[in-house]
């Protein structure tokens, strides 16, 4: 029998089949492992995404100490949003005409000297309040420069087929942060002091500099635009042209705005009677990102990318409805932390999308659009839960965004059959853009093969029979 395995082939056993199965489900590494500019960027991320959640509890526990008045702390988000909506497209145009390494670098030592003004105003004997909010809004305005060069720097350093990987990756960076930062802050900020927090702050943009300073130059594409409304339009005009990216941000936009809770936690653990609960409950929607960060490794094996954006937003509104339903604290919190996973699997995707399909020098303002998309919604989100928790009470605000955020979600699924039927293996775009990058890897090594090829030899010289 010719299809048997020789005596001496391993087999198979359930001992064996189980740790791979559980090696399935870790993250898959290959992007760590095979750019060392994805190390340093990601560790540089890591560092500087912890000191920023510092300052993100620090900031409005200052303004309350400051001012004691919750309008006033809510305000920092009101001051946040314009440049958002300004830096984010041209932040994104920026990114396309410049080196995007420089611009990380100049707008990551842009918040360093944001979070020494932060520790010099709360050294002051009488610390000011206008500089919060100055701050607040210069730091919006870095971080929408920032994240289009970013995040369009991101396919240059890994290879096409490991971006999945690495949209995993980043996503465990930014929860990790999420998860300590703000526990390790509630303890700084409450025993040692509002200036350790900022100065640890300015500490991690310290090292994150010097690591990115170290990733190769990544220049403008040669067909890149120069930063101009024409330019930006031009992006807006690619995006609506391709349907299936258009659904990534409309659904995304959909689940933040109606179904994010954030703004009437507090108020739900009154509800609850579970005041002990508050810090919980923040802490849930990103400890259930991080979870699926660190089981993140099927997600390199999954190619209908589409369907998986549209159904993790469904599934993160239901679990936000079953939050506000059910009335044991726990089990509320269980909810939140599925919330959280199901929205960092819809990130996940929707980022694979982003990074295998869009052409290099559309790569920013693309980039600036999609920052609009996934910090617009949470903005505006707020403002709907809590209108929502005044007018109709705490919990049927939270179940009611919940189940309009599954039935958006449902309806956008049905308009935009693009986004259902997307697969990489077959997507016009990303097929283009796979094949480019391939022939691109490819070229340096048909020269280098070239140039080591030994001379032909001479052609011998002509007898006197031929001549």
């Amino acid at each position: 029998m010719t299809d048997d395995a020789p005596d001496d082939a391993p087999v198979d056993s359930a001992e064996d089949a189980t740790p791979s199965r559980l090696r399935s489900l870790l993250p898959d590494l290959a992007p760590w492992r095979a750019s060392v500019d994805f190390r340093r960027l990601w560790v540089s991320g890591t560092i500087s995404n912890f000191g920023s959640f510092l300052t993100f509890v620090a900031l409005p526990v200052q303004l309350k100490e400051l001012t004691g008045s919750a309008a006033a702390v809510g305000a920092i988000g009101a001051v946040e949003l314009l440049p958002l909506l300004v830096f984010g497209l041209y932040g994104g145009a920026l990114a396309d005409a410049m080196d995007k390494r420089k611009l990380i670098v100049w707008t990551e030592a842009g918040q360093g000297l944001l979070s020494a003004a932060l520790l010099a105003n709360a050294l002051l004997p009488h610390p000011a309040v206008w500089p919060l909010y100055v701050v607040a809004a210069l730091s919006s305005a870095l971080v929408s420069v920032q994240r289009p060069a970013l995040d369009s720097l991101w396919p240059r350093i890994v290879a096409h087929e490991h971006l999945p990987a690495a949209a995993s990756l980043n996503s465990l960076r930014w929860t990790v942060g999420g998860v300590a930062g703000p526990a390790l802050a509630g303890v700084v900020v409450a025993y040692a002091g509002l200036g350790w927090a900022y100065g640890a702050d300015l500490l991690t943009f310290v090292v994150s500099v010097v690591l990115v300073v170290r990733i190769a130059a990544s220049p403008a594409a040669h067909e890149a635009a120069k930063p101009s409304l024409q330019a930006i339009a031009e992006g807006a005009r690619y995006a609506w042209s391709r349907k299936e990216l258009l659904g990534t941000y409309a659904v995304d936009l959909a689940a933040m705005f109606l179904a994010m809770p954030l703004a009437v936690l507090p108020f739900l653990a009154d509800e609850l009677n579970a005041n002990w609960s508050l810090g919980l409950m923040y802490a849930t929607v990103p400890l259930g990102s991080m979870l699926v960060g660190l089981t993140g490794g099927w997600t390199s094996r999954v190619h209908r990318h589409g369907r998986m954006v549209v159904l993790s937003a469904a599934l993160w509104g239901l679990a936000i409805a079953a939050a506000g339903v059910v009335g044991n604290v726990w089990l509320v919190l269980l909810f939140l932390t599925v919330a959280g996973g199901c929205d960092m699997v819809s990130g996940i995707f929707r980022a694979a999308m982003w990074n295998q399909t869009i052409p290099d020098e559309l790569r920013g303002r693309l980039a600036g659009i999609e920052l609009l998309s996934y910090s617009v919604g949470p903005t505006i989100g707020q403002v709907r839960s809590g209108g929502f928790a005044a007018w109709w009470g705490v919990r049927a605000s939270v179940w009611s965004g919940g189940l309009l955020c599954a039935g958006a979600v449902g309806l956008l699924a049905l308009c935009l059959p693009k986004l259902m039927t997307y697969d990489v293996r077959t997507n016009e775009h990303a097929v283009r853009l796979r094949d480019q990058r391939t022939a691109t890897a490819a070229a340096p090594a048909q020269v280098q093969a070239q140039t080591q090829a030994p001379a032909p030899a001479p052609a011998p010289a002509p007898t006197q029979a031929q001549t």
